[in-house]
């Protein structure tokens, strides 16, 4: 690597020869910047530590270019502070794989011990595991500790009908959060019908400490222009943390000033507000700076200091716990065949305003704008917006999903998959979810004030003027009626588009047939 100041703050630098000299070595991914979940003898002996930043990854799909951004910031960060612990660094940009660079490693030496964890990734893991084929006397895989469940006591239960629910429930027993004597705290399991509040009018809602790049994360800004101009997404303005200290400092400021109102405002959606109270932890989650565990204990700590209430807890924990470790699992068990699932076997584009285009539905301009602008937006915009939209509008699942994973900051394949393919378009058919997240235009009117700033009007049904989510939904209804009657949950929606007069239907069929036309699809 040429001389930079990045490279000028690593204290161990190592080059080519001193890899040849390294008995023992470490390859550390990008979503694993955090020595505390590594195996103790790594900070004891301190062996060589391997970075490789992929161009070939980064080019899978066009990755927002802030996404590439806090990717490579934060593990330049990680790598300076390994080095500053006393461990050996070697750090490289390579054009290939990360297995393309690891066997240029490895045949310096016979001798060599190459050790690496477990990826999360499947096309990381897949050519990892063809490396460790290879080498099979050099090259060894650690497990992954990342997350609270041990994969293999659960993947075998992922079946339709397997709820997080239940998985949920047993891992508060396992983790004993919340719990006391065997039995949920308050006296039930979830406080979902607390947690849907909206937000009252001129409500402060506190602001999210943000970070100015430092010099290491302005070179890495301009890599990105230089060579990645064409992703998607606004590089200006770059504030995320990027190291672990800038991180726990946001998770003390959630504590203190977001925690308490995030139950209650779990769901709420405001013109302007693309965080509202929730944390923003799911990119320091996803990547190591913050463990899931710190996180959840420390909603705890505030609970039974009176400073939060168990409604704001409980919801903290069921998606970090609950969700977040159940889609894991779903994504081990039903990879790779997943990636292909279209339940509904819708084939339309993705629509242009995905990628920017102008729209006048004011909850799509409210979802889409702060993904541009900073690769964020919360999960009710995600769900009840931009997935709803997409099935409503019969998008194919599976450009959804690649745009959800190229957009969001905090998107990686083991999450962004279940979540998209899985729970918001029921493209698996119903084994993650029970039924297609799907609503006319009352919920978002219902959770938001959305409708009170959009061209459309909520209380029109049909016609010129009438919100779309309202004719899109019906309409979906009716076409997709047989899976709606296999749900419980659903299939009354079923017998009340059959109440409606014949005068209503036409014009439903006749407003989504004229939205549909004029819909700019990429």
């Amino acid at each position: 690597m040429t001389k930079t100041h990045f490279s000028k703050k690593l204290q161990q630098t190592s080059t080519q020869s001193d890899i040849a000299e390294s008995k023992k070595t470490v390859f550390i991914l990008h979503d694993q910047l955090n020595l505390s979940v590594w195996p103790d003898w790594i900070q004891d002996e301190k062996p060589l530590l391997i970075f490789l930043e992929s161009e070939a990854k980064s080019r899978v799909l066009p990755f927002h270019k802030k996404k590439l951004v806090y990717k490579w910031s934060s593990m330049r960060h990680f790598a300076i502070h390994c080095s500053e612990q006393g461990f050996p660094v070697y750090y490289d940009t390579i054009q290939g794989w990360y297995d393309e660079g690891l066997k240029s490693i490895l045949n310096q030496s016979n001798e060599m011990q190459l050790y690496y964890m477990k990826p999360s990734e499947w096309e990381s893991r897949k050519r990892l595991d063809k490396l460790r084929e290879e080498y099979a006397d050099q090259v060894e895989q650690l497990s992954n500790s990342f997350f609270f469940a041990d994969l293999q006591n659960w993947v075998h239960k992922i079946e339709p009908g397997y709820r997080m629910e239940y998985f949920y429930r047993e891992m508060r027993r396992e983790t004993g959060y919340l719990m006391n004597k065997g039995e949920p705290m308050g006296g039930v399991w979830n406080y979902d019908e607390k947690n849907r509040e909206t937000v009252p009018e001129d409500y402060v809602i506190p602001n999210i400490t943000t970070f100015s790049p430092d010099k290491i994360t302005e070179e890495v800004i301009g890599i990105v222009k230089k060579q990645y101009d064409d992703h998607f997404g606004s590089i200006s303005g770059f504030e995320y943390a990027v190291n672990r200290k800038q991180a726990t400092q946001l998770l003390e400021e959630f504590i203190d000033e977001r925690l308490a109102d995030f139950g209650p405002y779990e769901d709420a959606m405001v013109s302007g507000e693309a965080t509202l109270f929730h944390s923003s932890f799911s990119l320091y989650l996803n990547n190591g700076l913050l463990t899931p565990w710190e996180i959840c204990e420390s909603a705890i700590k505030a609970y039974k200091a009176d400073k939060a209430p168990i409604n704001s807890v409980e919801g903290l924990i069921r998606q970090i716990l609950g969700w977040r470790e159940f889609v894991r699992i779903y994504y081990e068990a039903m990879m790779p065949k997943i990636r292909e699932t279209n339940f509904f076997d819708f084939s339309n584009a993705l629509p242009e305003l995905f990628w920017g285009d102008e729209t006048k539905m004011h909850c799509l301009q409210e979802s889409i704008a702060p993904v541009i602008e900073s690769g964020y937006s919360h999960h009710i915009q995600r769900l009840m917006v931009l997935s709803n939209f997409s099935n409503l509008t019969e998008t194919d699942p599976r450009e959804l999903n690649k745009w959800f994973w190229l957009a969001y900051i905090d998107a990686y394949e083991w999450v962004v998959l279940p979540n998209v393919l899985g729970m918001s378009t029921f493209a698996d058919g119903g084994v993650l979810a029970s039924k297609p997240y799907v609503s006319s235009g009352n919920y978002i009117n219902k959770m938001s004030n959305y409708c009170k700033h959009c061209d459309y009007s909520i209380s029109k049904k049909t016609g010129k003027g009438a919100c779309p989510f309202n004719y899109l939904y019906w309409n979906f209804v009716n076409k997709q009626r047989e899976g709606f009657e296999k749900s419980g949950r659903n299939s009354f929606m079923v017998s009340m588009y059959d109440k409606k007069s014949a005068d209503d239907k036409k014009a439903i069929k006749h407003s989504t047939e004229q939205f549909l036309a004029e819909l700019e699809r990429s």
